[in-house]
This record gives C-alpha cells, sequence and structure tokens, in this order.
C-alpha cells in the first residue's frame, strides 16, 4: 500500500500561484507530450522556496521556484541546486531526477527547475497515521537514514568534478565568521547577544579540518520513504545549502534538530521530526555511530554540537528579525525569539559540561 505526502499539498497559496499563460507554453518546450490541463498544489512544508506538484495526464512533476522580494546573496540559487543535483546523481542515486532548468525570470518572475515526483513517506512532527512501525522497524529507518548521510560524505567530490561546489580550506573558519556576523546583525532587543557563544566557537576552531560534498540541511523530513520497505530510503530533497565542507559540520547541523524523547518540553513543542519515538538513536548514539562507520575519532564533540546549535539560532532570529520589523507577516514568527533565546542558552550549557 503506497502513500503519499498528500496531507501536506494544498491549493496555492495567493499571491503565489503559478501563471499558466506563461508556464505552459515553456513547459510544452521541455515536455511536448503534456495536455494542457494540469492540476497544482502547492506544498506547505518549508519556509524558504515554493514546492509545487504539476499533475498532468501522462506526467506528475516537481516544480521548485525562488520566493518573491528581495532575496540575500547567493540564497535561492535554483540553477545552482538544479545543476548540483544534476552533477551528483550518478555518484548518489538517491538524488531526484532533475528534468529541466529556467534560468529566464520573465517566465514566472523567478529562476525554477522541474524534477521527478518520487512517491513516498516524508516524516513530519509525528509519524503519518498511516504508519505503524514497531520499535525494531523505526532503528531500522533510522540507522538506514545516517548511512545516507555517510554514504553522501564518501562520495569523491574531486575525482567527479564537483570541486566547484566550494570554496575549499577554511570552511570551519568561514561558518563561523558569517554566522557569528549574522546572528549579530539580526540581533533584536529581546534576545542575547551571543558573545561568549561566539568567542568560544573561536577559541576553539578544530586543528582537523576534512572535506567533502555535505547536504547543511539533512533531516528526516528532507527524505522520501519507501512504505513498502522503510529502510529503502528513495530519495533525499532539498540540496539548497549543499556545499563542500567539514562532515562533523554537516553533521552537527543535522543534531540541532535532533530532539530526543529525555529533552525538555519546550524543545519536544518545536520539533520537526519524529526523533523522539521509540527506536530512534539518542544524539550520543548517533555520534558514535557515525565515528565508527567512518573511521573518524572526536574526543570532544561539543564544537560541532554547538554550531549546529548556534546556526540554528541565527536562522531563526534571522527570521523573527524579518518579522519583527513587518518584512513577512506571519504569525508563526511571533515567538521565535525565544526559541533564540533557548538555542544560545543550550550553547553556554554544553560549553560549562566537561569532555
Amino acid at each position: 500500500m503506497a502513500t503519499t505526502i498528500k496531507d501536506l499539498e494544498k491549493q496555492q497559496r495567493s499571491g503565489e500561484e503559478l501563471d499558466l499563460d506563461k508556464l505552459l507554453p515553456w513547459l510544452q518546450q521541455h515536455l511536448p507530450d503534456i495536455d494542457n490541463n494540469p492540476t497544482i498544489t502547492q506544498f506547505s512544508g518549508g519556509a524558504s522556496n515554493w514546492t509545487y506538484r504539476l499533475r498532468f495526464a501522462n506526467h506528475d512533476i516537481i516544480l521548485r521556484r525562488a520566493p518573491l522580494g528581495k532575496k540575500a546573496a547567493g540564497a535561492h540559487d535554483m540553477p545552482r541546486e538544479f545543476y548540483l543535483q544534476q552533477k551528483l546523481k550518478p555518484h548518489y542515486p538517491y538524488v531526484p531526477k532533475m528534468i529541466a532548468v529556467c534560468e529566464d525570470e520573465s517566465v514566472l518572475g523567478s529562476t525554477f527547475y522541474l524534477m521527478e515526483r518520487l512517491e513516498g513517506i516524508i516524516l513530519r512532527k509525528n509519524l503519518p497515521k498511516i504508519v505503524q512501525w514497531d520499535e525494531a522497524t523505526t532503528k531500522k529507518v533510522c540507522y538506514s537514514f545516517w548511512d545516507k548521510m555517510i554514504e553522501l560524505h564518501q562520495v569523491d567530490y574531486q575525482k567527479e568534478g564537483l570541486d566547484s561546489l566550494g570554496k575549499g580550506s577554511g570552511y570551519i573558519e568561514r561558518q563561523i565568521s558569517g554566522w557569528s556576523k549574522r546572528y549579530t546583525n539580526a540581533k533584536t532587543w529581546n534576545v542575547p547577544s551571543g558573545k561568549k557563544v561566539i568567542q568560544w566557537l573561536e577559541k576553539n576552531l578544530p586543528k582537523e579540518e576534512k572535506l567533502c560534498i555535505i547536504h547543511n540541511d539533512f533531516r528526516l523530513d528532507n527524505v522520501v520513504i519507501d512504505h513498502s520497505n522503510p529502510e529503502n530510503i528513495l530519495g533525499v530533497l532539498d540540496w539548497e545549502l549543499a556545499a563542500i565542507g567539514d562532515p562533523l559540520m554537516d553533521l552537527g547541523n543535522s543534531l540541532a534538530y535532533w530532539v530526543e524523547e529525555k529533552d525538555d518540553f519546550f524543545v519536544k513543542s518545536i520539533r520537526r521530526q519524529p526523533s523522539n519515538i521509540p527506536g530512534m538513536l539518542t544524539r550520543n548514539e548517533v555520534i558514535k555511530y557515525y565515528c565508527e562507520k567512518t573511521g573518524r575519532q572526536v574526543d570532544d564533540f561539543r564544537f560541532y554540537r554547538i554550531y549546529g546549535l548556534f546556526r540554528l539560532a541565527g536562522i531563526v532570529q534571522q527570521i523573527y528579525y524579518r518579522y519583527q520589523k513587518g518584512y513577512t507577516k506571519n504569525k508563526a514568527f511571533k515567538n521565535f525569539w525565544l526559541i533564540s533565546i533557548y538555542l544560545i542558552k543550550t550553547c553556554e550549557n554544553i560549553i560549562k559540561q566537561r569532555k
């Protein structure tokens, strides 16, 4: 029995409708056999790029486009995301098949691309009602999930000609500097300065830096799972932030979202994936598993854990800053400042811990 993420597909949001008068002629150039009456739905998940499902009589595809309005330099780069996945697909089979990219903003008001739609389960905050996994099955899903990150980190980006995805050595230092500036620039009166965390990160830069392809947003809600065989992950989605970087930084980013059952009520209330259900590994178990599978030795993982949480604080605070300034009126962001406080305080608590 198959299931989908249909419950997250809704009618196109007001002001975000696709202009079929402009889009259909372009589509027909790349898919000449389509009919002219697509059913269009928009995915409610995600807070960055806009994603749509286009169902024709003989095609079922995904359209991913940048949002309207002013964009930060390097953000929402649809052609980069398209070509990155296209190049990576032969070496990492979990990338969806790319169909076509449009770099002409006059068609939809932004760049966009088309990709295949994968039929399967995407895990959100809670398991769908149709999913009835026992603890043993959940554990297998969890191991398979982390194996896909490990597999990505093993791709030889130099051999496969993927060097252009990043700037090379110095990645860790660039990330700390960049996120320190972003958090500071987005600081509002009701959140901590973050100086203690920033200074600690600057003083504790790892001596060793390895480089590989990293996803930078590797979460359970960014993978598609085979309903008939939950261990089988069909695809990894959302490659906007992918780069050449340090694999342990990638792991730290993912663990910032990884909420455990023993965590407090506040963080469990804002989790985005069911990482707390019976069968899921704890954060320490994930770190141990990753190191055993990759041969890495990390005596003190605090730097990567704190980095992931601080980066998340920067992301959250940027969103809240836009809300406070009136650049967005989405009331879901009204209390994001509380999350910023929580994340900074968590970083400070981890700093106090012994190795």
